[in-house]
């Protein structure tokens, strides 16, 4: 058994194999339907409300829906894939994401698409945690963060790609008609995926399970590693979950934009945000075979931009003009992508390969509660505030506290070059000492 609890590097290939790039790009096109999926309704959020007269506080209910069952779904299908294949797994979730749109096509009332929306999210639950597994099953430890940055932006594409096109829809058609052609764009990559998805050859779970060292799940789950992970997120998940409900209403009802305009600029938090993840997976990999500790160039580099955008975003309702505070709101939130790039990695740097399914759906079934928070929040800040962009002044700089606890939280906790050897009881790896103590 080789230091991490795995089989030695003399018993399984160790460089990246044939077709890892292929899957990475198609895993990357799942997570661009999926978070296609989840935008739509902040996109079409103006001309839903006023279709279904909707206030302020049931459209952020509509918004929190979407995560009732996102985190029980995360955990439950987690365990499943610690035995059952990704790719069985994978497309029994596209299915599921396609078969809840269609019914937004018809009229429907506020109570249908508040179930389509929880359906949805269940099926979207254990998207990324799942997407994560898969991918690893093709790269080495070393080699994971760039593929998980390129799997993270996923989510960005689907909104730089999807919101133009739903916005047009929207437009020129109508929001019905967006949700039907999401559903059409599930169901084209299930066949696509049934055409050239693969499980990974570096890692047989099955096998695993059987030979490698466990280690109990409340340690894991207690780890601070593992804890600091779940609050780093959680700050950068809020903000996320904002811009999926509420960014597009605030430019219209806050800012004064058009619908027409919204389509353009509902893009540029996502654009911004795609930059920071790639160049956060570039630099971590590139410090990583420089000699730096994955403390340094995991936990320090996701946690300090959180902290700086959180810094930049509390400074927006103390500027004037509609620029200016876009310009403060797509810097701040955008920043908060790097922790999503650096935590899987390190996770999976101390939990055995047989449990790491558990433990990363576990992750983001914490994180993304506050899914079911934030936009919820915003919409009761918004209705009893003395003035609609009040409310949205409020409502981000609440978003702000957050972001700047939940990232100093991360900067104190995320210590994963040592968090194996505690867990076990040995010594730290060498190489997790060159350049940073650890505060135990």
């Amino acid at each position: 058994m080789s230091a991490q609890g795995t089989p030695s590097a003399a018993s399984k290939p160790t460089g990246t194999p044939k077709g890892a790039w292929t899957i990475t790009f198609l895993l990357f096109l799942f997570m661009l339907v999926n978070f296609a999926d989840k935008i739509v309704v902040g996109l079409a959020g103006v001309p839903i409300m006023a279709d279904l007269k909707l206030t302020p506080e049931q459209f952020g209910l509509l918004g929190s829906s979407f995560f009732f069952l996102f985190s029980i779904s995360a955990i439950v299908v987690g365990f499943i894939v610690n035995k059952v294949p990704t790719r069985w797994v994978l497309l029994a979730l596209a299915v599921v994401w396609a078969l809840a749109q269609f019914p937004m096509v018809g009229t429907v009332s506020f109570t249908t698409l508040l179930i389509c929306r929880i359906v949805l999210g269940a099926g979207e639950g254990p998207a990324f945690s799942v997407a994560a597994h898969a991918v690893y099953k093709w790269f080495p430890d070393e080699k994971r963060t760039l593929p998980t940055a390129i799997l993270s932006q996923g989510s960005a594409f689907g909104v730089i790609i999807a919101v133009p096109a739903l916005n047009w829809i929207i437009v020129n058609h109508s929001w019905h008609y967006a949700f039907g052609a999401l559903g059409v764009t599930g169901l084209i990559w299930v066949c696509a995926w049934l055409a050239l998805g693969k499980e990974g050859p570096l890692e047989d779970t099955q096998t695993l399970a059987a030979t490698e060292t466990k280690i109990p799940y409340i340690q894991l789950l207690t780890s601070r590693t593992f804890l600091g992970c779940v609050a780093a997120t959680f700050g950068a998940y809020w903000a996320l979950s904002l811009g999926l409900t509420w960014f597009t209403p605030f430019i219209i009802k806050g800012l004064g934009f058009s619908q027409s305009q919204a389509g353009w600029i509902s893009t540029l938090p996502w654009i911004f945000g795609a930059t920071i993840v790639i160049l956060t997976g570039w630099i971590s990999q590139l410090m990583m075979a420089r000699g730096s500790t994955t403390r340094v160039a995991r936990g320090v580099l996701g946690s300090v931009p959180l902290i700086v955008g959180g810094l930049i975003l509390a400074s927006m309702p103390h500027v004037q003009g509609a620029g200016l505070q876009l310009a403060l709101l797509v810097i701040g939130t955008g920043l908060c992508g790097a922790i999503y790039v650096v935590c899987p990695p390190m996770l999976g740097e101390f939990t055995p390969t047989s449990q790491r399914g558990a433990i990363l759906a576990i992750y983001g079934a914490l994180y993304t509660l506050s899914g079911i928070i934030a936009p919820a929040v915003m919409g009761t800040v918004i209705q009893h505030a003395g003035s609609m962009l009040d409310g949205y002044m409020t409502g981000f700089t609440i978003n702000a506290a957050i972001m700047v606890g939940s990232g100093l939280l991360g900067l104190l906790l995320l210590w994963p070059n040592t968090e194996r050897g505690r867990l076990t009881g040995g010594a730290p790896q060498a190489s997790a000492l060159k350049s940073a103590v650890s505060p135990t």
